[in-house]
Order: C-alpha cells, then structure tokens, then sequence
C-alpha cells in the first residue's frame, strides 16, 4: 500500500477538518486528562463525551467546572452545565466552547466499550514504555592493533626558475620605429617643372 504524505497547505488543512467524515471528527474532540486520571488510567487523552465533568482552561471562562450537556460534531464545539450566557432578547443560551480548551477531571464510564477503548489504549502504551524501556545492545568491536612505520620523507623536486626576458626601452623601441619608417618610405619625385635642367645649372653658376 502506497503512503500518503501528510498536507502541509493550510487551506487544505482547513477544508479537511470542515469536510471530515463522523468517525474522525471523534478523535477530533480529545482533551487532556487531569493529573489524577493520568496516574490511575495511565493515558494522557481521550475524546470528551457527553456526562463528563471537565474544567475550562483558556479563554474568558477560565476556570469553571462543569458536566458536558451536549456535543455538537458539526461545529466541533462543546456545551458545559452552568455555563451560560443571555442574549439581547433576554433568554439564555449555552456558550459554546472549544475541546481543546478543556481538561477532563471525571469520565462517564457507563459505556462498556469506553472502558474497552480505556484498556486498549493503556496496554498499547505499555507496549511502547517496554521497548523505550530496553538498553540498546553494545557491539563488541575487535580493534587491531597497526604498527606505525615511519616513513621518510619525499623529495620534492626542485623547479627551474625562468629567465626574465628584458623588455626593450621607450626609447630605443621609438628609435627602431623611426628608423623602419625612414626605410619604407621611397624619395618623392619633383614635378618636371620644378626639375632643373643641367643647362640651367650652368647660366646659375656663370651668373
């Protein structure tokens, strides 16, 4: 059988507990036992019923006692003897309250499957109590002794340091520059109308 995981979106939380069928909104309705009933039945909680006497320990009520007259499994609320409220009108009304704010100080033990639900659940705690109960088993572990052998020590090989390679200067590379340029470029040629002829270098010297 596949296992569900468990809803953690609170709207889903909230549509599951409105939509619950009758058989869950029962284990809905649990409370927890006083410290007398804790040690003479030996649970920590059980659902309320109706002939209950319960004590009211949050909220505006806080502290009185009381039977439960009614359970109301549609609204998940509860309905304590005494504890009453008028409205504007004039009539009373019982004032509804929540389970969980409750703690039950006696049990209507009338019903024999109550009693049966109170045996089932004591002997499924014993149960439990036994097994946290048992020391867990020691595992002899043999250790065997290792002889420690020294080891010495690795060389570690010695690396060979680069060359620093000496860049050229400013200078010296601007000169080198200057001077491939000078070799690059070829003579421009004069115009023929600028050249002088040898004839007119001649009359120039004369003159």
């Amino acid at each position: 059988m596949q296992a569900t995981r468990p809803v953690t979106k609170p709207t889903k939380q909230r549509k599951m507990v409105f939509r619950a069928p009758d058989h869950l909104r029962y284990k809905l309705f649990a409370a927890p036992l006083s410290p007398e009933l804790k040690a003479s039945h030996g649970i920590k909680t059980l659902p309320v019923r109706s002939g209950d006497s319960v004590r009211i320990m949050r909220g505006d009520h806080k502290g009185t006692e009381g039977k439960i007259t009614r359970v109301d499994r549609k609204k998940y609320r509860i309905y304590v003897e005494g504890l009453t409220r008028e409205k504007v009108d004039g009539t009373t009304i019982f004032v509804p309250i929540h389970p969980s704010k409750v703690m039950l100080t006696t049990l209507n033990l009338d019903d024999k499957w109550r009693k049966k639900i109170l045996e089932r659940k004591r002997a499924a705690l014993g149960k439990v109590e036994e097994v946290v109960e048992k020391p867990p088993k020691k595992e002899v572990v043999e250790v065997k002794e290792e002889i420690a052998v020294e080891k010495p020590p690795e060389k570690k090989a010695k690396r060979r340091k680069k060359e620093a390679v000496r860049k050229p200067t400013e200078k010296k590379a601007k000169e080198k520059i200057v001077e491939a340029e000078k070799e690059e470029k070829p003579k421009a040629k004069k115009p023929r109308g600028k050249r002088k002829t040898k004839a007119t270098k001649k009359t120039e010297k004369e003159a």
